[in-house]
């Protein structure tokens, strides 16, 4: 389908479904919400809460707002979403500050906030205690190297602590998902 004058492609992260038997959303169901609202080319990716769609050119954090209030209409528990548009992903992408297309896309993750974080909520982790993982802040993003993997890493438990992230709907992708969801949102 090609692009409508005046639509934006767009990704919807969805945060802590489908893990564990919880919060179930099905892809097929998450489809038919996302086509409910309005938007067009909709596509899923994965089983772990990632959409994209087209729709008019919107602010992204209204249309996480709807997408959280249709979905918990439909599903009946509320799912934080984070909305970002093709043009931001891509940014994300070529402003990641580690080897990318050297890493396994376990080793490499990217933790997209609804607003940007101050620097100093990370100010009290020693990033000596933590190597050789490593994270930098990006615009609405924190990129974190670990090495052995998400599972195994010890700043990304210090990361998700509520003094860090209090506050602002935070949720993590590895980076080959990243890649895809820009993928996605270029076609």
């Amino acid at each position: 389908m090609t692009k409508k004058a005046g639509t934006r492609k767009y990704a919807a992260l969805l945060r802590g479904i489908n893990v564990g038997g919880h919060k179930k959303v099905p892809m097929a169901e998450l489809r038919s919400v996302l086509e409910g609202l309005g938007h067009g080319d909709v596509q899923t990716y994965l089983q772990s809460g990632n959409a994209v769609f087209s729709a008019a050119q919107k602010d992204p954090k209204d249309l996480a707002r709807e997408l959280e209030a249709a979905i918990e209409a439909h599903f009946g528990f509320r799912v934080a979403c984070l909305v970002v548009d093709g043009d931001h992903l891509r940014a994300v992408a070529d402003a990641c500050p580690f080897p990318a297309a050297e890493l396994e896309g376990r080793q490499l993750h990217a933790t997209f906030f609804s607003e940007q974080p101050a620097a100093d909520r990370f100010a009290a982790l020693a990033a000596a205690d933590f190597l050789p993982e490593e994270f930098r802040l990006g615009d609405r993003v924190l990129y974190l190297f670990a090495p052995q993997g998400l599972g195994r890493s010890k700043l990304a438990e210090a990361l998700a602590r509520p003094a860090v992230v209090k506050g602002i709907d935070a949720t993590t992708r590895n980076w080959n998902t990243v890649a895809k969801l820009v993928e996605l949102t270029r076609a």
